[in-house]
């Protein structure tokens, strides 16, 4: 064990100040909730004013816990119950005021930083710590690297602190780029370091990694294993002791990953010590961490002819992801792929550690692309099926886990297909009144269902047969529409700001009746007028689903001063983005649209008539995905959500969206109803 060294004489609880932040509820979006951190905070405030003697006025406590404080276990200490009154909620105000402000005006020997709840990392590496009252348009933060970074100046006078301790039980992921969550710039500036400041800093993960959290015990695996280490000692032998109990954390964590309970290294790292170095992983001694096996030199040169002039299959990601599941892994924090070409995925996978079953992840990933590319849409961009080269892939694989002696595989998961009314409306050639109507499904099979024959109908027609057709269902097969979980309508660019969501439907006795928006699933499409950027629209597509709709700049939102004359162009340039949330207002909604259409962008959501709704889209649209791309594939079910959440309530926006979602491996190229 490293010795800390001296200690200052005058070291013990009168002299020693503390920040305790936990954090369970953020303004974002109630998805970002989780249980645990504000219960550690407690537990690591109870560890300073009980065992610690660190007297209550000393602790700045911060808290924003899920359920009512009143609620929580304040009785441990009677240092804990005297804070049960001066605890503050934890917003980036408070925080900063306790850090920059009030502790900074005391005169101490040793300060403990303790934050629990959500983190990220910005550009140059700081950790940003979200505070609860964090919005999208403004996530208000404490920049950790910022403040310990001022703390060591003398904007802090000279005798004072000269031993700080930072404890973070957060994930540290790459914050996103672009304006859809913006975290701003916080830093707090500083003046002259101060030499023989001591700082040691102890995080719960690894640069990229995310921190683990035992829901149901309302506790993080990282607080739950340091306050196992502090124990009942005080706080200079809980200061002396750091380094130590860091060792045994992260030999703890090793086990772990030996024992083939995760397939990285264990997610607890001390960056600094006391002396402000990075020691853990190149001084602890323990065995090398086990790889899974690798793919040998035949495989590699298999898979070189198989992947030689292919591109990624729209399935890419899917084969990424559940090559981790079948290996018994956790699948990486970050989303989307890690390489654009077959070769480099797999490249990617054989570097990674194995789980328990020593399967190399390259095999289940290619196990699953000969799966998926045997089947209908699986072919590239969502084509045909392409047998031949599912054949081969599939061959690969029994030779090679023959080969290497690999344990058997399971099949993957079979896709899911949702059966989808497709409702097609053109205008016709003749300029008549009406439109002329045709009506599919489409599921496991195409089946045509109903035309309007060349004869043009009026909208309240076509909307007639609709409701008909669900409540009846085909004639012909003598059953109801009950498969039915999403309404396509396939229009001119005319038509799609018409309320077709809006439209009612019978639903329950008494002929009460349902807007069709909050019982289907319902989206807009418009291929007829893509016929020009064919090539950028599928491009795009494709794009979406090899990242899986989780790469950062797959979504971009818009507002009025971006939508000029040149907005389709800058968005067809590359294939992102793939998605644009419209904050237009009501006369730059045409442009909006027409830029979408141009662009090739498959998926857009916009207020009927323009304007923003209450809170903006991106909070509304995908509060599930925090700071990051949203779960973009399920957005028209999200659509539906909001749309039920909006009944009765007073007037939002949030029952006027609009969903352009276009997609073009699902369009029949039928003859012109004319």
């Amino acid at each position: 064990m490293t010795a800390l060294g001296p200690l200052p004489p005058t070291l013990g609880p009168r002299r020693t100040f503390a920040l305790v932040a936990g954090v369970e509820r953020y303004e974002i979006s109630h998805r970002w909730n989780l249980r645990g951190p504000a219960r550690d905070a407690l537990r690591f405030a109870r560890w300073l004013t009980g065992p610690g003697e660190v007297p209550a006025a000393n602790v700045r406590l911060l808290l924003s816990p899920l359920d009512d404080p009143d609620t929580l276990d304040w009785s441990a200490s009677p240092g804990l119950a005297a804070l049960r009154s001066t605890y503050r909620p934890a917003t980036e105000a408070n925080a900063k005021a306790a850090l920059l402000d009030e502790l900074p005006e005391h005169d101490g020997d040793l300060l403990w930083i303790f934050w629990a709840g959500h983190g990220y990392l910005g550009r140059d590496g700081e950790l940003m710590l979200p505070c609860a009252d964090a919005r999208p348009g403004q996530i208000r933060h404490l920049n950790l690297d910022s403040a310990l970074r001022w703390w060591r100046t003398d904007l802090v006078k000279h005798r004072r602190f000269p031993l700080q301790a930072a404890l973070v039980d957060a994930c540290r992921v790459d914050a996103p780029r672009g304006s859809r969550w913006n975290f701003g710039s916080a830093d707090y500036g500083g003046g002259r370091t101060v030499p023989g400041r001591r700082q040691f800093r102890l995080y719960a993960s690894r640069e990229g990694e995310a921190a683990q959290n035992d829901a149901e015990r309302g506790a993080g695996r990282f607080t739950e294993a340091l306050l196992g280490e502090l124990g009942d000692r005080s706080v200079e032998e809980g200061a002396t002791r750091l380094l130590h109990a860091a060792r045994n954390i992260h030999r703890a964590f090793r086990e772990l990953r030996e024992r083939g309970e995760g397939w990285q290294l264990p997610q607890f790292l001390v960056d600094r010590d006391w002396d402000a170095n990075s020691f853990l992983d190149d001084d602890l001694p323990g065995p090398v961490l086990p790889h899974a096996p690798r793919l040998d030199q035949t495989g590699w040169d298999g898979l070189g002819e198989l992947f030689e002039g292919r591109d990624l299959p729209r399935c890419a990601y899917e084969a990424y992801a559940w090559a981790f599941k079948a290996a018994g892994c956790t699948t990486p924090v970050h989303g989307g792929l890690p390489a654009d070409t077959l070769l480099d995925v797999v490249a990617d996978l054989d570097e990674r550690q194995g789980g328990r079953t020593g399967m190399p992840l390259a095999v289940p990933f290619v196990h699953y692309l000969a799966d998926r590319t045997a089947r209908p849409g699986g072919g590239p961009g969502g084509g045909p099926a392409d047998p031949a080269w599912a054949a081969r892939l599939a061959q690969w694989v029994r030779a090679t886990r023959e080969r290497l002696g690999l344990p058997a595989l399971r099949p993957p998961p079979a896709p899911a297909r949702q059966t989808a009314l497709h409702v097609r409306l053109e205008s016709p050639p003749g300029g008549e009144d009406g439109l002329l109507a045709r009506m599919w499904l489409r599921g496991e099979r195409t089946r045509h269902v109903w035309e309007s024959e060349g004869s043009p109908v009026t909208l309240a027609a076509v909307r007639a047969e609709l409701v008909r057709r669900l409540a009846q269902g085909d004639p012909g097969a003598g059953q109801p529409y009950g498969s039915v979980g999403r309404i396509e309508f396939h229009v001119p660019y005319e038509l799609l700001e018409t309320d077709f969501d809006q439209w009612p439907v019978p639903r329950g006795p008494g002929g009460r009746t349902r807007p069709l928006g909050m019982v289907y699933e319902v989206v807009v499409r418009c291929p007829q007028e893509r016929e020009d950027t064919r090539t950028e629209w599928r491009a795009k597509w494709r794009w979406l689903h090899v990242q899986d709709g989780r790469h950062p700049d797959t979504v971009r939102l818009v507002e009025d001063p971006e939508v000029t004359d040149a907005l389709g162009l800058r968005l067809g340039a590359r294939p992102a983005p793939a998605c644009v949330l419209g904050h237009a207002s009501g006369n730059r909604t045409a442009a909006l649209l027409e830029a979408v259409l141009e662009g090739g962008v498959p998926v857009a959501v916009w207020r009927r008539g323009g304007g923003t709704p209450a809170g903006g889209l991106p909070a509304l649209l995908a509060p599930e995905a925090g700071p990051g791309a949203p779960a973009l594939f399920g957005l028209p079910a999200r659509v539906r959500e909001v749309r039920r959440a909006a009944a009765g309530q007073e007037p939002g926006g949030e029952d006027q969206l609009v969903l352009l979602w276009d997609d073009p491996d699902d369009t029949i190229d039928l003859r012109s109803l004319a």
